[in-house]
Order: C-alpha cells, then sequence, then structure tokens
C-alpha cells in the first residue's frame, strides 16, 4: 500500500519495493499538492496489483529519459507528441549530454548546453525528409527546454534530484516568425481562379470551417450534415473529432495504438510511416462548425461526384467514408494541398502563404465580421488557449455560431463585405452599465435565451 506525508507544503508518496537483490526497500516520492499525490499513489497501488510497478533508479541523464518515458510519455503524451519529443532526445540530448551524471547537472551546466546547440548543424526533418543545412533553431531549443524540464521536474518527484536545473536556466532568445496571410480579397481571387475542384472545395472548406489540415484530410461523410433541411434552416454543419496524420509505426507500437481510429493500408512494408485517423490531441478541437449554405451546396455537389466515381469503379474503390479523398478513395496527402496551393500562388501571382494561413485568414475575417466576438470564433477554431465556453452557456454560444454562418453566406459568397470593419457592428452594442452593477453578470442574463423572451413579453404588456 502506499501512504501520503505532508512534509512542510510538499506531500510525499511513501511505498516499499524490492530492488535488484530482492532486498525490500522504501521509496519516497515529493509533489506539490496532495491531489497529485493522490493520484500517483493510485497508480503505484494498481501497478504493483498488476506486477508493472517500476522504481526509478537512473544516475545519468540517459537513463533518466529512458525512465521518463517509459513512466510518464506512454501514459501522458499523444502519438505526434510522443513521436516530436523522442526524435529530440535521439537527435539533440543523448548524443551530447546523455552520459552525463544527473548529480553533475546544474542550471550552468544547462544554459551551456542550449549555447553550443546554435553551433550544431540540425538533423533533417524526417517528416518532409528535406536536408536542413542551418544550424539548430532557436525554437527546437526551446522545445528541447520544455522537454527537459519537465523531465526534472519528475526526477524531483522521484527524488533522484534535489531541483529542477531547467527552472532558472535562460533560453535562448526565440523571435516568432509571423505567418503571411491571404486578405478575403486574395482569398476570393484565388478560389475563382482554382480549376482543381478538389482544390476549390479544400480552400473553402478550410477557411469557411477554420479548419486544421489534419482535420480537414480527416473529415468523413458521417460528420456532415448538409440536408435541404439543414440548408433551409440555416443550420448546416460538419463535426470535427478526428484528424488525418501520417506517423512512425514505432511511435503505434509503443503507444499500443493509444488514440488511433483506423490505419489506412500502407504503400510500402518498407515505409517507416503510416497514415491513420485519429483523435484530436485536445478536447477543445471536438467540435461542431456550422457552415455557409455555399459551402454545403459545394459538399453535396462533391458527394454526388464521388459517387459517381464509386460506381463506375465497383469494389476497386477503397471507401473509407472521406470527403477530400482520392479517385480511389483513400485518403488525400498534405504534400498534395501544398503542392496545390503553390500552383495557385505561382501561376497567379499571389503573396506566398503556407496551407495553414487559410485557417489564420479565417479568423481574423470571422473577428471582424462579427465584431470581435472571441467566443464564437474559438468554437469554430478549437483552440485551447482561449477555450471561454462552458456547459451552462453552450447553447446561447452555439447559435451565436450558427449566425457566424449566416453573416459568411451574405457578406463573402454574396460578395457584399469582403473587407468587414472591425467596428461596423460595435457601436449597436454598447450600452452604459449602471454604477454598481456587475457587468459580466448582466451580459450573462441578458444573453438568457429564457430571460430575453421575458422580458420581450414586459416589453409588449408595457406597450398595451
Amino acid at each position: 500500500m502506499a501512504s501520503i506525508k505532508q512534509r512542510g507544503d510538499k506531500f510525499c508518496v511513501i511505498y516499499h519495493y524490492n530492488d535488484n537483490d530482492g532486498k525490500r526497500r522504501q521509496k519516497w516520492e515529493t509533489y506539490s499538492t496532495k491531489s497529485e499525490a493522490k493520484r500517483r499513489a493510485k497508480e503505484i497501488e494498481y501497478k504493483a496489483e498488476m506486477g508493472l510497478l517500476s522504481v526509478p533508479k537512473c544516475k545519468t541523464l540517459k537513463e533518466l529519459l529512458e525512465e521518463y518515458i517509459v513512466l510518464y510519455g506512454r501514459d501522458k503524451w499523444a502519438l505526434t507528441t510522443y513521436e516530436r519529443n523522442v526524435r529530440l532526445i535521439r537527435n539533440y540530448i543523448t548524443p551530447i549530454i546523455g552520459d552525463t551524471k544527473l548529480k553533475d547537472i546544474n542550471t550552468r551546466f544547462m544554459e551551456t548546453f542550449y549555447q553550443s546547440l546554435l553551433k550544431l548543424p540540425a538533423v533533417p526533418n524526417p517528416a518532409t525528409g528535406k536536408m536542413d543545412n542551418g544550424t539548430v533553431s532557436s525554437s527546437t531549443i526551446r522545445d528541447i527546454h520544455k522537454l527537459l524540464r519537465n523531465a526534472f521536474e519528475q526526477a524531483v518527484k522521484w527524488e533522484l534530484m534535489d531541483k529542477n536545473p531547467c527552472i532558472r536556466a535562460t533560453v535562448p532568445k526565440h523571435k516568432g516568425k509571423k505567418r503571411d496571410i491571404w486578405t478575403a480579397e486574395q482569398l476570393m481571387y484565388a478560389i475563382e481562379v482554382c480549376e482543381d475542384q478538389f482544390m476549390k472545395l479544400a480552400l473553402n472548406l478550410t477557411f469557411a470551417a477554420s479548419l486544421r489540415m489534419g482535420e480537414l484530410l480527416g473529415l468523413t461523410w458521417d460528420c456532415v450534415d448538409t440536408s435541404e433541411e439543414a440548408i433551409d434552416e440555416g443550420r448546416a454543419y460538419i463535426f470535427i473529432n478526428k484528424e488525418k496524420q501520417r506517423v512512425s509505426k514505432e511511435a503505434i507500437k509503443e503507444l499500443n495504438g493509444k488514440d488511433i481510429l483506423l490505419i489506412f493500408p500502407e504503400e510500402s512494408k518498407r515505409c517507416k510511416t503510416v497514415r491513420i485517423l485519429k483523435t484530436p490531441k485536445t478536447e477543445s478541437s471536438v467540435r461542431k462548425v456550422y457552415i455557409p449554405k455555399s459551402v454545403a451546396m459545394m459538399l453535396n455537389e462533391w458527394r454526388d461526384n464521388q459517387n459517381e466515381i464509386k460506381g463506375v469503379l465497383g469494389e476497386e474503390y477503397q471507401d473509407y467514408g472521406l470527403v477530400m479523398a482520392t479517385s480511389y478513395g483513400l485518403p488525400a496527402s498534405g504534400s498534395y494541398l501544398r503542392k496545390g496551393l503553390k500552383k495557385i500562388i505561382d501561376e497567379h501571382n499571389l503573396p506566398p502563404v503556407v496551407f495553414h494561413s487559410l485557417r489564420h485568414t479565417s479568423v481574423t475575417y470571422k473577428l471582424k465580421l462579427n465584431g470581435g466576438d472571441i467566443k464564437a470564433v474559438q468554437g469554430d477554431s478549437g483552440h485551447s488557449q482561449v477555450n471561454m465556453i462552458t456547459d451552462v452557456y453552450s447553447h446561447i454560444i452555439d447559435e451565436d455560431r450558427r449566425k457566424n454562418a449566416e453573416l459568411f453566406e451574405d457578406a463573402f459568397y454574396g460578395k457584399k463585405n469582403l473587407d468587414p470593419s472591425m467596428s461596423a457592428h460595435m457601436p449597436g452594442n454598447m450600452m452604459q452599465i449602471p454604477e454598481g452593477v456587475d457587468a459580466e453578470l448582466l451580459t450573462k442574463v441578458l444573453t438568457n435565451p429564457e430571460m430575453a423572451a421575458l422580458l420581450t413579453s414586459l416589453a409588449k404588456s408595457m406597450q398595451k
């Protein structure tokens, strides 16, 4: 049994284990909060019961990171996070400082390590296969710092280290490059000149629904409601609950298929990666997005064309229910979208942007269109860092997001307002808050549909 004991403002989890010689030992692990300690105690008891309990006994950084991956990473990391972190460890940490003893690692050591990385050649990106002749970027070093900081935090909890050497370490400054985006006019032009129907739908759907590339490529027809009734009533929508990714076979094996919904057929046995459908990385990414009527009708036309192809190919068509599928039903590649976008840019002299920029253009346009309603736009984009929607008021915001689709239809696809002003709708929404009244509470009251109906009824009675 694991027990919990408080020491000052910390909480220790105490348990026994047998060492390599079969001797019974006591182990103390320190946590900042009681809830963390309780979770760890339950985990220890479960693993002990299943015969899976492993006690960290590392002396070097390499040994710590191996334990860290097994005891922490496999449980906490998503597939793509696991891949990225393991790659950072193998490429930049273990070969350089892996043999360093934990007792010799301090803040000065970490700062020296970070500075040395700036002079080292970067490892080629396995996702693109492109050679990178530059040195390790400050962005990569920040990712390494974040990874090591968390690993050392676990080492402190496991009482392998007295303190975390990364906490006060100075990391090389990173100046993020501002992502270029298209204006609505530029996007409309790109859509009009695009002759590839697959790309035309991709551009419209990504922009209207604020999609990430993986979400677009992972969208399936069972998550699309573009019925005649839905279109007529302005409630056509798509539901985002999965994404298409390419991940390593190793990561899938190590995480025992965690988060995976479907593995597509391998293109080659020699290929180290496979295409998959997986659950989104964060809960906020799972969302319903109402779409404009024009986009809904595009989807219906695309589905009709797909069904015609199915009828012609018969069993040769591999039907996975994908919206953005190839002619044979298989998932489309991200490279096809990137190449298609580059072709449009080159042939029509448009400003160079990446495909993800369309999502940024979408968010910007929606914010300008609805007068800065962050809540409604966040519901569409699925950004976890600005998640302001609660279960209590989700139905209210839902109506606001449906309005986004209606505004899109008139302003963008009706070409009535391609460059909306941020302040266009704001003056009419301004009101003087009486002194001593909680503004936030008043807003919640006024936006409650039941309260709105009550006030309307009261106003009518006063007019009689």
